[in-house]
């Protein structure tokens, strides 16, 4: 399945992609910056905003680069955009229901996630430019599901209430599947494995301490 899947073919898409929809790599990254500032300086409408900036990232990544751009040097693509579609759906959703809230704390999980989010957006370009992979072979920032992936993780160790885990799902398999990527030589995806698989566990192991904590209170 994933022997169509080489190194040259994907820096062509990259390539291709990257030169057709210039300049929206700088509106994703005032994009993010403003989600972050969502977060920081909170109102009563971050939440929302925030959900309906990944969920917009997330459709992006799943119809318009995953669908129309990687399913060309990559047939199986098409399966990898239904997910990125389904998780852009979950945020639709917390978008409506509010199930997400979001609120950064000068904590250990929060350290975590400003490591998380730092990668996704200057990590990324910076390992890029050492192993050549440099504009229009880069990875733009919430426009490639790989550092959209590791900015979602990120803001979501700056969550205060626990999390409905079907929200980390597809995010803790596509950082799985970053193992493929590292061995046809995509060596930025070490960082959304070893980040992504670590997130993944601090928001479970949060969470539960979270939970923990609720019982022994009642």
């Amino acid at each position: 399945m994933f022997s169509e899947f080489t190194h040259d073919g994907f820096l062509t898409t990259l390539q291709n992609y990257n030169l057709d929809i210039w300049p929206l790599q700088i509106f994703s990254y005032v994009l993010g910056i403003f989600a972050i500032i969502l977060v920081i300086k909170k109102t009563q409408f971050s939440n929302r905003v925030i959900s309906l900036i990944l969920a917009l990232y997330w459709f992006w990544n799943g119809i318009i680069f995953s669908m129309i751009y990687w399913s060309s040097s990559f047939k199986y693509a098409y399966i990898f955009g239904v997910l990125l579609i389904i998780q852009g759906a979950i945020f639709l959703i917390s978008y409506i229901k509010q199930n997400i809230s979001f609120s950064y704390r000068s904590d250990f999980y929060s350290t975590i996630g400003i490591i998380l989010i730092l990668y996704s957006m200057i990590g990324y370009p910076i390992i890029g430019l050492f192993i050549g992979h440099v504009y229009p072979h880069f990875f733009p920032f919430g426009l490639v599901p790989c550092p959209t992936t590791i900015f979602t993780l990120g803001l979501l160790l700056w969550t205060e209430r626990m999390l409905p885990k079907y929200i980390i799902i597809i995010p803790a398999l596509w950082s799985l599947s970053g193992y493929i990527a590292v061995s046809r030589g995509i060596y930025e995806d070490i960082g959304l494995i070893a980040l992504g698989l670590l997130a993944v566990f601090l928001i479970f192991y949060r969470d539960l301490q979270q939970k923990t904590a609720i019982s022994n209170a009642i």
